[in-house]
């Protein structure tokens, strides 16, 4: 791995959001619920940003009760520079100019998570005030006028198919995950229409699902019990890797950060960060794993920025910025033979690459249309509280309340992964 740039924060951040598209990155810090935002240039990280400065320390009393009450959630807008940070007292946007407090018709505090929609005009908001069931539902947003609705129920993040029109979140209970998938409605606010198909997970404790770049793969980060990733492929949904992480139940160690992987910008290649500050790459398509020597302390978040390297937060606090030495030998080769192409070969070569990168972004959009077609919008949840009520066995291939069919497919074998020890399967 190349080291591309580096800061000391002085603090081991336990969550980074990369900007999809602008080199900017949150970290969130470990002992307050504050964010911190650096822009990434030129071979170097700078400070641009901090909301919450004035936040009052976590007490970690009480299991932890008021840590998971006030630690804030937050999203970046799909193309302009704009964080909005979901606090226990305010809804805030911070941009390079500034920090603003979002005023809607319903009232603003009690957020625990946030997104954006695709398109950026609508916020996504969870959990709903009022509800019997904190997460039963949520609140979208519209931005520009203020006007809301209300949305399914989610609670770990939502994440957009590369492809688009397709997004997907979970909604978790201490025996059972859920992940959803669903369309976005047209208008505004726009609101996520859930699909009847989706996954059904073992107990809960899992991190936002991610998608690989090409959108074949979709990879989740678990669980209660013990450290482990699963990886789906899409639109199958089948199960394809299984890769436990350390010590397998009842000894998990707990060294392993939650937020430690991400697919890179190499189409099916899944990185893990480890206790020991290395980063493991999966080859989904090969099976094939390459632990890359230590290049920090122990890695506390990990996640991919903008233009593809890899952002990396630490426990002595350092934020990297690392890249592949062979992508980007690649890339470098890439970008000289095109800036010297002259001649009719190179010229055909060229037009064979964008051929084929066209023909790969068909592909991944296809199979998200297969995907929606295959499916049905599942049936809206009942308005009233079912607290109490016994889950009712659906119609063959269905869970619960019969609103969605969970896909079933064995599992694969399971590949278990210890820092600087060879691989086992089991």
């Amino acid at each position: 791995m190349n080291i591309v740039a580096r800061t000391r924060t002085g603090f081991a951040a336990e969550r980074l959001i990369c900007h999809p598209r602008l080199p900017l990155i949150a970290g969130l810090e470990p002992d307050r619920p504050a964010i911190r935002v650096w822009r990434h240039e030129g071979g170097q990280l700078g400070e641009i940003g901090l909301i919450g400065g004035g936040a009052v320390p976590y007490d970690d009393g009480d299991y932890r009760s008021d840590r998971d009450s006030r630690t804030p959630g937050a999203a970046w807008h799909p193309e302009e520079p704009q964080l909005v940070v979901a606090g226990a007292d305010d809804l805030v946007r911070w941009t390079p100019d500034g920090i603003e407090t979002l005023e809607t018709v319903q009232p603003t505090i009690g957020f625990r998570q946030v997104a954006f929609s695709p398109g950026g005009r609508t916020l996504w908001l969870s959990p709903a005030p009022g509800w019997e069931h904190d997460w039963q539902r949520s609140i979208a947003l519209d931005l520009a006028t203020g006007e809301t609705a209300t949305g399914p129920g989610w609670d770990t993040g939502v994440t957009v198919h590369p492809a688009g029109r397709l997004v997907t979140t979970m909604s978790s209970d201490q025996a059972e995950t859920h992940v959803y998938f669903a369309t976005v409605t047209d208008g505004s606010p726009a609101v996520m229409r859930q699909l009847r198909r989706g996954l059904s997970l073992a107990c809960d404790c899992y991190e936002t699902p991610v998608f690989s770049a090409d959108g074949r793969y979709l990879a989740i980060r678990g669980g209660a019990y013990e450290n482990f990733v699963v990886v789906f492929a899409f639109p199958s949904l089948r199960q394809v890797a299984g890769l436990g992480l350390g010590e397998p139940y009842p000894d998990p160690d707990p060294s392993w950060s939650f937020p430690n992987i991400t697919f890179g910008a190499e189409p099916g290649v899944l990185w893990i960060g480890t206790p020991a500050g290395s980063l493991v790459a999966y080859d989904v398509d090969a099976g094939a794993l390459l632990e890359h020597p230590s290049i920090t302390a122990t890695i506390t978040a990990l996640t991919i920025t903008a233009t593809g390297e890899l952002a990396v937060a630490s426990a002595d606090g350092l934020l990297l910025v690392a890249a592949n030495a062979a992508t980007n030998a690649n890339r470098k080769a890439t970008t000289t033979t095109a800036t010297t192409a002259t001649t009719a070969t190179t010229a055909t070569t060229a037009t064979t690459a964008t051929t084929a990168t066209t023909a790969t972004t068909a592909t991944t959009a296809e199979s998200v249309i297969a995907f929606i077609e295959s499916t049905e919008p599942a049936p809206p949840p009942a308005d009233e509280d079912e607290e109490g009520d016994e889950d009712e066995e659906g119609e063959e291939g269905e869970e619960g309340d019969g609103r969605f069919e969970f896909v079933e497919s064995p599992p694969a074998p399971w590949i278990h992964i210890s820092p600087g020890s060879t691989p086992w399967r089991s």
